[in-house]
């Protein structure tokens, strides 16, 4: 939470959106000067030495062959067009037609884009654009929703996993267990995963799948093995360089076979990596929380609560500041300062995480520390729903299912 009075702080005359939004840009402009001058040390020595190992094999070439060095880079360069249409010196399969072009239109509209085939005519770059459009906001649904049914089954598993521990406790035959203690399991409504758990899940999984990946790639496409897992990283992360890019040989031993696993491999990648950024942006978040913590002024703390409690009644000329229509928690936290101001130093839940949209931060913080403690709060089937539905962002349409997914537990 950013410094209100502006003191101490340089975030004084900010709210806490945007005194997030800043140290986050500021942290990710700090995290790219500190990847450039890493790549730049570890690749740029080997840059200069390819320069200089393929200037001496040309001026030996020229020298040979008694050849101009204008001639010969009209001719490279001519090879160079020839290569962005797909053209190589050995034997490759074909771009266009109809199992290259499907390959193709997979990595435009995954956003994996290797960048070894391209539309070469204006109407198929015209196309392009449109069909990449739809394409790819229909895909970034697909992974949304792939996410959701991940956490549906993590909190069904949770769920029915506590059930048999409250059956074998008090040695009760299923069916009476079942009539016997209804509102025992209506409370595991609110149980969901804890976003640490979830990433914990989707980073196994990635790994999985990647070595698995990689074993296939290695002995069929001639990689080494940490070739095939960082071709497995670039792929299914949807970073796309090109450099090196599977199924492009003209013939494969079980060609069918191996093809048929490369997509099943990169779709399940793709599906895993996806969501795990998303749940690594969580926490991201908390982390940019408690940097804010930090640099919070504890001497405005008494400054805050003159400038917060006044404030919420106050009429503004033409405007009516009015509240929020939410749950009887939110009036709890604005009561409590010392309470609502925690920050996400501890667990938060996926679903907290989802209704930070919805509702302020206060609240969020407040569910957190209860969910940290292992007794969450159980709330009305109304509240809920009002606290999920809607939302913004990339991970809004799960707001809606999670908001279902309690109503009908």
């Amino acid at each position: 939470m950013a410094c209100r009075c502006g003191c101490c702080c340089g975030f004084g005359h900010l709210n806490e959106d945007n005194g997030r939004f800043l140290l986050l840009a500021l942290l990710i402009i700090l995290y790219l000067l500190c990847g450039a001058a890493i790549f730049s040390a570890i690749e740029h020595p080997k840059e200069k030495e390819a320069k200089e190992r393929w200037q001496h094999k040309l001026d030996n070439f020229t020298q040979k062959y008694n050849l101009s060095k204008t001639d010969l880079h009209n001719f490279l360069r001519d090879y160079e067009e020839a290569n962005v249409a797909g053209i190589r010196v050995d034997a490759i399969r074909p771009r266009w037609d109809f199992p290259g072009a499907f390959y193709f239109v997979g990595t435009v509209v995954s956003t994996i884009g290797f960048g070894m085939t391209t539309p070469a005519t204006i109407a198929g770059k015209i196309f392009l654009i449109f069909y990449g459009l739809v394409g790819c906001a229909a895909t970034i649904l697909f992974f949304n929703l792939f996410l959701e049914r991940l956490i549906t089954v993590i909190a069904y598993i949770m769920k029915s996993f506590h059930e048999r521990q409250l059956r074998r406790k008090d040695g009760q035959p299923p069916e009476m267990r079942r009539g016997s203690g209804n509102s025992e399991v209506d409370s595991l409504a609110g149980w969901k995963p804890s976003v640490y758990y979830v990433m914990l899940i989707l980073c196994v999984a990635s790994i999985i799948i990647s070595c698995c990946a990689s074993a296939m790639y290695s002995p069929i496409e001639k990689w080494g093995y940490f070739d095939s897992l960082y071709f497995c990283f670039v792929a299914f992360s949807t970073i796309g360089f090109g450099d090196m890019v599977s199924s492009q040989k003209a013939k494969y031993e079980n060609q069918g076979l191996y093809r048929f696993g490369n997509f099943i491999f990169i779709l399940m990648g793709v599906c895993c990596m996806y969501s795990l950024f998303n749940v690594i942006s969580i926490v991201i978040k908390q982390c940019v929380n408690w940097i804010l913590k930090k640099l919070d002024c504890r001497c405005c703390q008494k400054c805050q609560r003159k400038i917060f409690r006044p404030k919420r009644n106050v009429v503004m000329p033409g405007n009516i500041r009015t509240r929020r229509n939410i749950s009887i928690e939110t009036d709890g936290i604005y009561e409590s300062e010392t309470d609502g101001r925690r920050m996400s130093g501890e667990m938060i839940s996926m679903k907290d995480f989802l209704a930070s949209n919805k509702v302020s931060l206060a609240i969020m913080q407040k569910q957190l520390s209860e969910t940290a403690n292992g007794c969450p709060r159980q709330i009305g089937t109304s509240s809920r729903h009002n606290g999920f539905s809607g939302g913004v962002g990339a991970l809004a349409i799960m707001n809606n299912r999670l908001a279902e997914t309690s109503v009908d537990r």
